[in-house]
């Protein structure tokens, strides 16, 4: 990637949502009932309003997490082997409201669909199963970070950017 300020506006957004598109799981946080954070991972759907779907089971306790508490935040980075700087690497991270959506949920179907298109079989099998839950992981603040210095606030009603510290 070059320079960051050579770099257009445009161009950063693009490798942005680049970074989104190449991965097919995102980093998951939630909130513990003490009040402890706790870090797992889940694959995602990504509908056209933004929001990032997840059906996952109860038998884990991000689940359990989410039901509880439904402040959590996401995190896409660029793989460790494509980096020259470990200390810097490319990163996204949104601070999300989590909202189950209901089996009866027109919504619930079409994400479902999605996630059967995206990862197959395996997704027949575990919409049978009653421990699993969709949740819709709505963003309301986000932040795209390139390498040393180069931070950027994500504007969540039309996705451009702003280096932060600027509104």
């Amino acid at each position: 990637m070059t320079d960051s300020k050579q770099q257009s506006s445009s161009e950063l957004c693009k490798a942005y949502q680049s970074l989104i598109a190449s991965q097919k799981t995102l980093l998951l946080s939630t909130v513990t009932e003490t009040n402890q954070p706790e870090i797992s991972y889940a694959p995602y759907v990504r509908d056209e309003q933004g929001s990032f779907y997840i059906f996952i089971s109860e038998l884990a306790s991000h689940t359990r997490n989410l039901l509880k508490n439904k402040n959590a935040s996401i995190m896409f980075i660029k793989p460790e082997s494509e980096v020259r700087e470990l200390f810097a690497r490319e990163r996204i991270t949104f601070n999300c409201d989590a909202i189950e959506i209901a089996p009866e949920d027109v919504v619930f179907e079409q994400q479902l669909y999605s996630f059967h298109r995206n990862f197959g079989e395996i997704v027949t099998l575990i919409k049978s199963l009653t421990d699993f839950h969709l949740f819709a992981l709505r963003p309301v603040s986000g932040q795209y970070v390139v390498g040393f210095g180069k931070a950027f606030k994500i504007n969540m009603t039309d996705g451009s950017l702003s280096g932060l510290g600027q509104t």
